[in-house]
């Protein structure tokens, strides 16, 4: 910098602005054209220079503008160092034509690098009293949210009032369109730019102070219904498509910085309203596709889904508690969880109760006037809510009682409102009734007891929860209860009618021949539990882990996709810190078992060492290997391993000692099994060696052992509960005299091949010489008709049935892709 910082000053001491004007050029060329740090000082030079030689410069580099090939990059540098030598000669020293090019072809990239100085030219463009174009306007905007240490981008931003909002997302589109020539279009400018100022963690008294007084001057519902209609369409695919660089995330599906900025102010906005079930709703949509994963940025943005959570704490109703309640469940980003949880403990604190308790009571009815069922009449039609299992289903009968498929022309007609609300509450039944199975199936160990009286109200007796309690197992004054024929009964159907303190059943300490008698129950009555509880896999103590004493290594050596274990992990309530290929250490996955006082660790590094290959985009592993399982105390230092592998050792601080893992035969058998079951989840879910796909063994074929040993080897818990489930279930099937269950697998015999499916696994081998067999299952198969099956939620026993139908019936195969290996 300093050699040419010399001979420009010598051009500029011996006049000749030709030779300036190729020196600064080079420069520029040095620099790549980003003029910070030391630089900058150049442009202060050229600057100051007087208003002939800058006139005399201003055409020297016109003169090589012009020479230059229109794709030649050094345009652009022409273009900004005109920006600075000519801001007070005349308009055809800025060479405007092209200037306006250049800008144009900022539109649709995301943001640049501040250093380049692209400002100058929209500074130039602004002084001319012309406006630039909308998604110009939208690059300076983010690119001043993005920039370190830019004031002139930040002061460029100020002067940018219009438009309201950055054009290019579906939302913020609409919301332009629609207030253009209103009659109060001034007014909803004013609410926007105010929404925009929403940049804190929460409202201050004075931002609501004067959101409020905005609100009056349009109307509370008209303000809801307006912004409920914006809302609706945040998270839409991008009406501007932006030119992804290879560094970048993917920023067409992330959401503009400058519009975060007013959603959050929105959802402010809508906390101050009258309570309503529609903001309640929108913002608990808001919250979840602010946090939907982003390839190369995680959440969209947890700012927005944590200013969300903070406008329904503030909201004073039973549909925002139960949008908190029903988002505690699902969320699994570590900053707005614990925001979930703070404005639940503080509902808790206020009325008086537990936590536990709220959740419970938060749940609402939607409208559900017995459990699982509800009949709206509207006019002479009758709309009836039922629930199946986890779903609802919204049916219709007219004025004489029967049955209709579709909506009838006069609930169109004349109930247009009611008919969107019995839709919405419809959808809302179906997230709550996955959110409360999911608060269930986690309170195996939370030790939760009810009394009797409680219990009856919030489960067996609730409107919506009532579908998914009526399924489950319960002890009533540790007598086994199911419920049946419209009362709660035992074994042998004596009903039970009062009791004193009710808990969830668990087959963990019961005897098999208990275990096996409640199963024949559920399938006696045609129960079909919400989820495995019945025929919950019992995880019990090896010979191997008495031998190791205090770690279990039943699912060490396996190979997981990381991003999968990720979300399941968050799922079912462990910490996991998300493995980089950079120098760093990370904690073992864990779960703390605080009515335990335990911390279970599943101990895992990340895999491989070519970046790009073994990783994403953004660096993180695409697979881990496994190793333990232990447990400590639950306040005990934590470990911690580096990302790509090494021994786990404790990290202590101030003092600390260490403490040592706890013997298993120690551990509470509830506790042990239902660690061992999460673990054998994700291992089951996760692993590579399910991918049907992975046949030559991944990258380079270095998994071929494990893929081939894992797809066909042993099974495991939850594989030998399925084949058990399939031994009763076969029978039944059409194709049951074309299947056997020999070892590991279920053998169909078709025209074409005998197929052997391995029961863990799902993935396929054919006679004559056990050629492998790839078939590639939808991402949702839905379960054939089959009949009655005991639980759902098991993903892996629907791909084995689909492909024991299919293969069943080979002669009928049309695919392409399977008919090739066939």
């Amino acid at each position: 910098m300093r050699s040419h910082t010399q001979k420009i000053r010598n051009q500029i001491d011996a006049g000749n602005m030709g030779r300036l004007a190729d020196e600064v050029l080079k420069a520029a060329v040095a620099n790549h054209g980003f003029w910070g740090d030391e630089w900058c000082q150049l442009f202060d030079t050229l600057r100051d220079l007087p208003v002939e030689e800058r006139r005399r410069l201003a055409h020297a580099l016109i003169e090589r503008f012009r020479s230059l090939g229109t794709e030649s990059e050094t345009r652009q540098k022409v273009l900004t160092l005109l920006g600075i030598i000519a801001h007070d000669l005349p308009e055809d020293f800025f060479l405007p034509t092209e200037r306006l090019a250049e800008l144009e072809t900022l539109g649709a990239r995301h943001s640049y690098w501040h250093a380049t100085r692209l400002d100058l030219l929209a500074e130039a463009e602004l002084a001319t009293g012309r406006r630039l174009a909308p998604s110009v306007v939208a690059v300076f905007r983010r690119t001043a949210l993005a920039a370190y240490r830019s004031e002139h981008l930040v002061e460029l931003a100020k002067k940018l009032t219009t438009p309201v909002l950055n054009v290019g997302e579906a939302w913020a589109d609409h919301a332009m369109e629609q207030l253009t020539g209103s009659d109060d279009d001034d007014r909803w400018q004013a609410l926007l730019a105010h929404a925009l100022t929403a940049t804190a963690a929460k409202p201050s008294a004075k931002w609501d102070k004067q959101a409020r007084a905005l609100i009056d001057s349009i109307g509370a519902d008209r303000v809801r219904e307006t912004t409920l209609s914006w809302l609706a369409l945040v998270g839409r695919p991008r009406t501007i498509p932006l030119e992804r660089q290879s560094y970048e995330p993917d920023i067409n599906n992330a959401y503009d910085p400058y519009n975060a900025n007013a959603l959050r102010g929105l959802a402010w906005l809508l906390s101050l309203l009258p309570p309503h079930p529609d903001t309640a709703r929108a913002l608990g949509a808001l919250v979840e596709t602010s946090l939907k994963k982003v390839a190369g940025m995680g959440p969209r943005n947890p700012k927005v889904a944590n200013a969300g959570v903070i406008a329904l704490s503030r909201v004073d109703s039973e549909a925002a508690l139960a949008e908190l309640a029903r988002l505690a469940t699902r969320v699994t980003y570590k900053n707005t969880a614990k925001l979930l949880d703070v404005a639940l403990e503080a509902r808790a604190t206020a009325l008086g109760l537990s936590r536990e308790e709220i959740e419970e009571l938060a749940v609402p009815a939607y409208g559900l006037t017995e459990v699982g069922r509800a009949l709206h009449r509207l006019g002479d039609v009758t709309a009836l809510i039922e629930v199946h299992g986890t779903k609802s289903v919204l049916g219709w009968r007219n004025a004489a009682g029967k049955e209709v498929k579709s909506v009838p022309a006069a609930v169109k007609r004349d109930h247009a409102d009611e008919l969107k609300e019995l839709k919405a509450a419809a959808k809302d039944i179906d997230k709550m009734l996955s959110a409360q199975a999911e608060r269930l199936d986690r309170q195996f160990l939370a030790r939760r007891t009810w009394a009797y009286d409680a219990w009856r109200e919030r489960y067996i007796d609730h409107p919506l929860v009532g579908t998914l309690a009526r399924r489950l197992l319960w002890t009533v004054d540790d007598r086994p209860v199911g419920f049946a024929d419209g009362e709660l009964r035992t074994l042998t159907d004596d009903p039970v009618t009062t009791g004193s303190e009710v808990g969830l059943w668990h087959p963990v300490g019961r005897e098999p021949a208990e275990i096996v008698a409640w199963r024949d129950w559920l399938e006696r009555h045609e129960i079909t539990q919400p989820f495995k509880q019945a025929h919950r896999e019992v995880y019990l103590l090896t010979d191997a882990e008495r031998a190791t004493g205090t770690y279990s290594n039943r699912f060490a050596a396996h190979v997981l996709r990381q991003h999968q274990f990720h979300s399941l992990a968050a799922i079912r309530g462990w910490r996991n810190k998300l493995r980089l290929c950079v120098d760093d250490s990370a904690p073992p996955a864990s779960r703390e078992l605080p009515q335990w006082g335990l911390r279970a660790e599943y101990w895992i590094e990340g895999d491989g060492e070519e970046y790009g290959e073994d990783t994403t985009e953004s660096g993180s592993y695409l697979r881990l290997r496994t190793d333990q399982v232990r447990f400590y105390p639950i306040d005990a230092p934590e470990n911690s391993a580096h990302c790509y592998g090494g021994e786990y050792s404790m990290w202590l601080r101030d003092g600390q000692d260490p403490v040592e893992p706890l013997p298993l035969t120690e551990i509470p058998p509830l506790a042990l099994s239902e660690v061992l079951r999460d673990v054998d989840l994700f291992v089951g879910v996760a692993s590579v060696g399910n991918d049907p796909t992975w046949q030559d063994g991944g990258p380079g074929g270095r998994f071929q052992e494990y893929w081939s040993g894992y797809s066909f080897g042993e099974l495991n818990q939850s594989a030998e509960t399925r084949r058990a489930l399939l031994d009763r279930l076969i029978p039944r099937l059409a194709i049951a005299d074309r299947c056997t269950l020999e070892g590991r697998f279920l053998h169909v015999k078709g025209e074409r091949h005998t197929y052997k499916i391995h029961l863990g696994s799902g993935n396929i081998l054919m006679t004559p010489n056990d050629q492998y067999l790839c078939i590639v299952p939808k991402s949702a198969p839905t379960s054939p008709q089959t009949g009655y099956l005991p639980y759902e939620g098991d993903r892996t026993l629907a791909v084995i049935l689909s492909k024991a139908m299919m293969l069943a019936n080979d002669t009928e195969i049309t695919d392409p892709t399977i008919l090739s290996q066939l």
